[in-house]
């Protein structure tokens, strides 16, 4: 099973622990995900986020129905977390969000996942087509709307 990497970097403005709220929040994924994607967390609100804590998802891939299950395998309020997949379409899906002071007032986010699709040369060959250009435009989203959205909080 190959493992693929993607890391992402974005400015925010507010401190780490003004930011990390938003972040904090799992039911702000549903606005930051690309609407194509139908995603909705059905876990009910509200979701006390710390180590273990399991949120379930539901959302569309190419118009397929997926559930989708996490762990927070990670969790230190202001700093950072992380939240593996334990049920959904990737062979693997580790997410690690990192949050660090950047000057004065800002925040730098980085984002860095390491996933595999699974499904031998099948899967590698559908990584190759579409899966990491998914990936990718999953997190362009996010980078776009991101900080209006949480102006706007």
């Amino acid at each position: 099973m190959r493992i693929h990497t993607l890391r992402r970097e974005q400015l925010l403005d507010g401190t780490p622990a003004e930011v990390f709220p938003f972040f904090a929040d799992a039911h702000n994924l549903e606005a930051i995900t690309p609407p194509l994607l139908r995603f909705t967390v059905i876990t009910p609100r509200p979701i006390p986020m710390q180590v273990g804590t399991l949120i379930e998802y539901r959302l569309r891939v190419h118009g397929l129905p997926v559930r989708w299950q996490t762990l927070i395998q990670e969790w230190t309020p202001g700093e950072r977390f992380v939240d593996v997949q334990l049920r959904g379409p990737y062979a693997l899906w580790h997410h690690t969000h990192v949050f660090e002071a950047f000057g004065t007032g800002r925040t730098r986010m980085t984002d860095t996942v390491r996933y595999a699709v699974g499904f031998g040369a099948a899967g590698e060959l559908a990584h190759r087509l579409f899966v990491a250009r998914d990936v990718a435009a999953i997190f362009d989203h996010r980078a776009k709307v991101i900080g209006p959205l949480m102006r706007a909080a």
